[in-house]
């Protein structure tokens, strides 16, 4: 088997997520985040259309991450990145964090936006 190392440039890959954080560049984000090539930081969830539509131009896909469980998003939301020339793939935040890292590796124009996984309610 031929092994290949997968380089990301100055981009940060998502190296893990848990109950609600992503950790990035051996940082950890709490909460909803949009992460970028360039940059990765908080985000308002999904009544925020103004953060990832500042990305446009710069993003062909916003990759969408809903949590644990894939949902829709509002019909709002959807339309507004679409008007913006941004593609919209809605999926699960696991999903969405390692379709995230396989894009980054090919140099895709891609970003995600995601909303944290949180443990299910009465765990410890």
């Amino acid at each position: 088997m031929r092994l290949t190392e997968i380089s990301y440039g100055s981009a940060q890959p998502v190296e893990g997520y848990g109950p609600g954080f992503f950790r990035l560049g051996g940082h950890v984000l709490r909460g909803a985040c949009l992460i970028t090539p360039w940059d990765a930081g908080p985000w308002g969830g999904l009544s925020d259309t103004s953060t990832p539509l500042a990305m446009a131009g710069r993003i062909d896909v916003l990759l969408l991450g809903m949590g644990a469980e894939i949902g829709h998003p509002p019909r709002a939301f959807r339309d507004a990145m679409e008007a913006a020339g941004i593609g919209v793939e809605v999926m699960s935040s696991p999903a969405a964090c390692r379709t995230y890292n396989v894009l980054l590796g090919e140099g895709r124009r891609i970003a995600a936006a995601l909303l944290p996984v949180m443990p299910p309610e009465g765990a410890v």
